[in-house]
């Protein structure tokens, strides 16, 4: 089993570790331009926000801007983040698992790392992906190649083939749900998303049935 989080564990971190100095300064500098981001384009609209206006609100110089964030758009979706902490999740899993068993305790693992980390499901960067069309463009290409690093990481720990058709099939199949879930969580915040996603994946392993 892995092992249990302990006090020191800093949230949003791989489990058992703790942040060094620098790792925090360029945490606390992310999240003073991903909250000057927001500020500015809930006042001002997300096309008239501009990178200057962003980078002069959190303190930081044009150039450490692009140091964090190639783009305006990555600012708001930027998923590098959840990458590292999905390869972490992943990490701790116990050998032997089947893929139903690991793809639960993967999502149940991943709901814990989200609650630590409230930026990722901020209400106002969530209403900006779906309101704005480049930002809904950048998130969906975001997703696929968080899917399909997802998918590199499960063929690993299987052992087998990242092509493996039926592998792909199985993920395909619970990203789907997933996403499903997701989205409908947004509009209903009473909606239990976890328990929801995995009560799902308890219906695609006994073959979908409808009784």
């Amino acid at each position: 089993m892995p092992a249990p989080r302990r006090a020191t564990d800093a949230p949003g971190n791989p489990p058992g570790r703790r942040p060094g100095l620098r790792e925090q300064h360029k945490q606390r500098t992310r999240t003073a331009i991903r909250e000057a981001a927001l500020r500015l384009i809930s006042e001002h609209g997300y096309a008239k926000t501009t990178v200057e206006q962003i980078a002069e609100a959190a303190g930081v110089s044009h150039t450490t801007f692009f140091r964090y964030f190639p783009t305006k758009e990555q600012v708001i979706v930027g998923g590098a983040h959840l990458e590292a902490q999905m390869r972490a999740i992943m990490a701790t899993m116990p050998p032997g698992l089947g893929h139903f068993d690991l793809i639960r305790r993967f999502f149940t693992e991943l709901d814990r790392v989200s609650a630590d980390a409230p930026w990722i499901g901020n209400p106002l960067r969530r209403q900006l992906i779906r309101s704005e069309p480049l930002l809904q463009k950048t998130f969906q290409a975001e997703s696929d190649r968080l899917i399909s690093g997802m998918r590199q990481l499960v063929a690993d720990h299987l052992a087998r083939d990242a092509d493996d058709f039926a592998l792909g099939v199985f993920l395909d199949a619970v990203a789907g749900v997933a996403f499903r879930i997701a989205a409908e969580a947004d509009e209903n915040r009473t909606q239990p998303q976890l328990e929801t996603t995995l009560r799902a994946i308890d219906l695609l392993e006994r073959g979908l049935p409808l009784d």
